[in-house]
């Protein structure tokens, strides 16, 4: 099928775009994969301490037989459910190495935090920032440099961006990710949320509401909505960055295992897995491919901040206009929480990612041509996997939707278009996600009340100040700001008020839960209000506008009074508030140097 001429042309201005970043990369990478290997490299004190706790004969073969060794960073803790059955898998790696007359070491591990329990806590606030920390601690480990590839373990939020931004730093080594899937279904999305709402409400209490909460969140495996981990690993089958099909297979199931081993094998590059350097798989093809499957599916909005950062770890320069113009001609194909009533037990079961790659690339929506972690390229992404009777995995192609409720041909999409829209005004640059918002909803025009924090428009709320149609503002959390935390819970108190028939929509400079998008959200405000951004100049009673079907964020206020407004500064004991405590001393660099939220919130650039 003919590659659409709007995908060919975005990735066209993305590549002429990174020309200078994307070739200074790659000539890093070239000089690093032309090196020996680091055994044969490195001083003997050097390798002596590398491989001095290998048992005996894993000692032999890397260092007399000069066998392969490989790199394990992990993201192991059993604090969150999706990272708990990553336990035993590297005693598993390890066995499955020695088979195969190669070596695997544990290299490192990397801080993993749940923002499920942090959720409108100060411990949030270091959510973001963490993404960056991740990626330096997946750096230091592989910087003992005796690898000649690596496995990436990890699910969630922030961690598979971290982890994928430090293994780029060390592109000339193959690299496989490496998840542990989706807890099984419990209480459902929408029942969870109902609860939520009439928590808000005073309705029920706090036994009702943790007994709920409870039923839904209840076993190993990552969150059943599709928030943030699950687009995550959404974007890395449709990268070729996993072994096909793995995204979301129960921790449980039979061949969850063997799917493991199956990184292992693929790593190593065997005959049909021709493993390439990392690097070189994730260029502007494969990243373009990324925001067409994160479109397609209705994913995170907060990976308009991650992939932006992962792309340019790799030279490769992208922004919200590209974004935009994909978004304008990608069909949505998926229909999972919050976009719909099914979980990803049930978008895995009605076809999952191998559908959704099979039609994107039969549509003209992918680029086919790209390199992957195994031989067949990302064709081999469309299969579903399963233990045969004799062992060895074999893979299912996904050819029909087996519910199309819940995943759709191309041919007959939920929506021409992906759910993601670009905002632009006198109030900045922002996204607001409507897949899941319903069309009546799409424009709102209402006074705004103005908050300095999301304690603030709870205690609003409480008091019954917001029964009425408005627009809340709330500014001062961008990333220079407090770290631009989540405001998931948001949600619950907006969604009543939007029950009780009011129009209402929030503006910010914070991010939104990637399990959010019931109510209207103008979220990644930028320039944020703490670098002297629009939100600052905002005041109580304005009315805006905003329009997702126009693309318009806009106060309605004459360009010259607006011009002439004086502009706020965050107020000192806010700012002063948001730097202690939880460990946020630690942070106060990576929010001063912090870029904007469309440039990836990078700390590190």
């Amino acid at each position: 099928m003919k590659l659409h001429t709007t995908i060919a042309h975005v990735t066209q201005r993305i590549a002429e775009r990174s020309l200078p970043t994307r070739s200074a990369y790659l000539a890093r990478l070239e000089a690093a994969r032309k090196r020996p290997p680091g055994a044969e490299r490195l001083g003997c004190a050097n390798v002596a301490h590398a491989f001095a706790a290998l048992p005996g004969n894993d000692k032999l073969r890397v260092v007399t037989e000069k066998a392969p060794n490989i790199g394990i960073v992990t993201a192991y803790n059993d604090m969150l459910s999706a990272h708990a059955p990553l336990q035993h898998y590297p005693e598993l790696i390890k066995a499955e190495a020695r088979k195969h007359g190669a070596t695997a070491q544990v290299a490192g591990g990397v801080p993993a935090m749940c923002d499920g329990v942090t959720q409108g806590t100060p411990g949030m606030e270091l959510s973001l920032f963490s993404r960056d920390v991740i990626a330096m601690a997946t750096a230091v480990a592989l910087s003992h440099d005796v690898f000649a590839g690596a496995l990436m373990l990890g699910v969630c939020d922030k961690i598979v961006p971290g982890l994928l931004i430090g293994a780029l730093q060390f592109g000339h080594l193959p690299t496989v990710f490496v998840p542990a899937g989706p807890m099984t279904s419990g209480l459902s999305n929408g029942e969870k949320s109902k609860v939520r709402e009439q928590a808000a409400q005073g309705l029920v209490g706090r036994a009702e509401l943790l007994a709920a909460e409870s039923a839904a969140y209840h076993s190993p495996g990552t969150c059943t909505f599709y928030g943030t981990a699950n687009s995550n690993q959404m974007l890395l089958e449709a990268m070729g960055l996993h072994v096909p099909g793995t995204a979301f297979i129960n921790p449980g199931a039979a061949v969850r295992d063997e799917l493991t081993r199956e990184a292992l094998r693929t790593v190593l590059g065997s005959a049909d897995c021709k493993c390439p350097p990392i690097g070189r798989v994730v260029d502007e093809r494969c990243i373009v491919n990324a925001m067409v499957a994160l479109l397609a599916t209705g994913g995170s909005t907060n990976h308009l901040i991650h992939w932006v950062a992962v792309a340019r770890a790799a030279g490769i320069v992208i922004d919200w206009n590209d974004f935009s113009a994909l978004s304008d001609v990608v069909p949505l194909l998926s229909r999972v929480y919050p976009n719909g009533s099914a979980d990803v037990n049930q978008f895995q079961a009605a076809g999952g990612p191998g559908f959704i790659i099979r039609e994107l690339l039969d549509g003209g929506f992918m680029h086919a041509d790209v390199l992957t972690n195994r031989a067949g390229g990302l064709r081999e992404y469309t299969g579903i996997p399963r233990a045969a009777g004799d062992g060895r995995l074999h893979w299912d192609t996904a050819a029909v939707s087996q519910d199309e409720a819940v995943v759709r041909p191309a041919s007959n999409p939920f929506s021409a278009s992906g759910g993601l829209k670009l905002l632009k005004g006198n109030l900045g640059r922002s996204v607001i996600k409507i897949s899941a918002v319903p069309d009546d909803r799409h424009v709102i025009e209402a006074p705004c009340r103005v908050f300095d924090s999301q304690e603030a428009l709870h205690k609003a709320f409480a008091a019954d100040e917001l029964n009425h149609d408005l627009i809340c503002v709330v500014r001062w959390q961008g990333p220079q700001a407090n770290g631009m935390p989540e405001l998931h819970k948001l949600t619950p108190p907006l969604a009543v008020l939007q029950g009780r028939g009011f129009k209402v929509a929030l503006v910010t400079d914070g991010r939104m839960s990637g399990a959010s998008g019931k109510v209207p959200a103008a979220i990644h405000v930028s320039p944020e209000a703490a670098a002297g951004g629009p939100l600052a100049r905002v005041r109580d009673g304005d009315v805006i506008r905003l329009d997702a079907n126009a693309g318009l964020l806009q106060v309605l206020i004459p360009d010259a009074d607006w011009a002439a407004r004086e502009v706020l500064s965050m107020p000192d004991d806010l700012r002063a508030a948001n730097g202690v405590g939880m460990g946020r001393e630690l942070f106060a660099n990576m929010r001063r140097n912090s870029l904007s939220a469309e440039e990836g919130a990078c700390s590190w650039l």
